[in-house]
């Protein structure tokens, strides 16, 4: 943790020091109950079977989506705020010890996130409702503020997490840390889950079993498709793998062909990337190509198709761009990257990239050929000095011995 930025670890101290606080206040300020320790402990339960059918299906990393708010969320609801600052302490030591080890400060910065969050959702509700079990009556305002309550749950823990992430990576746009339509239909899933699974809780602690299984069921279809989303991505980048790449190229030549639109292939490579590892160690290296890989997604449109080709090297595909749009593109791509700085300990890593460009109908029909002539601008570009972009001429064609026009 202490060879991240400083601003960030000064953020993670001061976000585990206020969950740590709260801990405490409202710890001496809770008077509890063998009921609701029985619902905390009924709810925990029911989050610890859905974490064992995580593990038995498998969670590689990259797969970061669950539906265990939908028992983090009745807890803030239906218990006193402590409950809810204690309930992802729980789950996240299970998802730690039974599911995948991680990073264990990033384990508690996101305890601590959550925790915050089911806090202030938690005293948000119990300030409307005088009594928590109102909820089971079904009437209008009790619902309606249990899902006020929640949406402030949701935007107050992505938020939180979204700082983080935008601290990490200060060049990333905020889009890609905060919501997109996939990510934002997820968190109204969630939040319909949790609201429901607290009426069904209120009426009677034995409906668990009744909400369990669907739960259940939805968080392994959830986790079924993120399973398949990862195996088109490469782990560290979060771009498309060499495979996926390809396949999602020759569909978008395919289309250029029938529609005779034009089309542009850039391969990208990382300059003296080796002289990275062999300096500061292969794990910052891996944080430049995160850092570039995130700034490819930054620069580039959303149906642009860009992956990682193999160790430090990218491709993309520029759908509909012509000659002066790939090189523009290219150039800007290359200054971008030329001013990203990668913080370590008390130095900055800076790099440059090397880019060959080929475009669809000069350099070639299909992508075998796309690839071949974007590659030879590549070392062109690499014996001209690197950090520029090339593009290969084309050589006329030379006529034949019987050809008239020939001199």
């Amino acid at each position: 943790m202490l060879g991240q930025r400083r601003w960030l670890v000064a953020y993670f101290c001061f976000i585990v020091a206020l969950d740590l606080a709260a801990i405490v206040w409202f710890w001496t300020s809770t008077v509890f109950q063998w009921k609701d320790a029985l619902t905390f402990g009924a709810l925990m339960g029911c989050g610890a079977v859905c974490i064992e059918a995580t593990r038995r299906l498998g969670m590689p990393a990259g797969v970061s989506r669950d539906l265990l708010s939908a028992w983090w969320l009745p807890v803030a609801l239906l218990l006193p705020p402590v409950y809810a600052l204690f309930a992802p302490i729980v789950l996240q030591v299970l998802l730690q010890l039974r599911v995948r080890a991680t990073m264990l400060y990033r384990r508690v910065f996101s305890s601590a996130a959550i925790g915050l969050a089911g806090c202030t959702a938690s005293v948000t509700f119990h300030g409307f409702v005088e009594h928590p079990w109102e909820l089971s009556r079904g009437s209008g305002p009790p619902i309606l503020i249990a899902v006020a309550s929640a949406v402030i749950f949701s935007l107050l823990n992505i938020g939180l997490i979204a700082i983080a992430a935008h601290m990490a990576n200060p060049d990333a746009a905020w889009r890609e840390v905060l919501w997109d339509r996939e990510s934002m239909l997820l968190d109204i899933v969630e939040l319909c889950l949790g609201v429901t699974v607290s009426i069904a809780c209120g009426i009677n602690l034995g409906l668990l079993i009744f909400t369990l299984p669907p739960v259940v069921l939805l968080q392994r279809s959830l986790l079924h498709a993120q399973l398949q989303a990862a195996a088109r991505t490469d782990a560290k980048t979060g771009l498309l793998n060499a495979a996926a790449w390809q396949r999602e190229a020759d569909t978008e030549i395919g289309r250029a062909r029938s529609t005779g639109d034009s089309l542009a292939l850039l391969i990208i490579d990382i300059d003296h990337f080796k002289r990275v590892n062999d300096a500061h160690g292969h794990l910052v290296g891996d944080q430049v190509l995160v850092g570039v890989a995130s700034m490819l997604r930054s620069q580039l449109r959303e149906y642009d198709v860009v992956g990682r080709f193999g160790g430090e090297e990218f491709a993309v595909l520029l759908p509909g761009a012509d000659t002066d749009e790939a090189r523009r593109v290219a150039e800007r791509l290359r200054v971008r990257i030329a001013r990203m700085a990668i913080p370590v300990e008390d130095t900055l890593v800076r790099v440059t990239i090397s880019t060959g460009v080929a475009l669809m109908g000069v350099h070639g029909d299909d992508l075998i050929d796309l690839l071949a002539a974007a590659d030879l601008a590549l070392y062109r570009a690499k014996e001209l000095g690197r950090d520029r972009v090339c593009i290969p001429a084309v050589q006329p064609p030379r006529a034949l011995p019987n050809d008239p026009s020939t001199p």
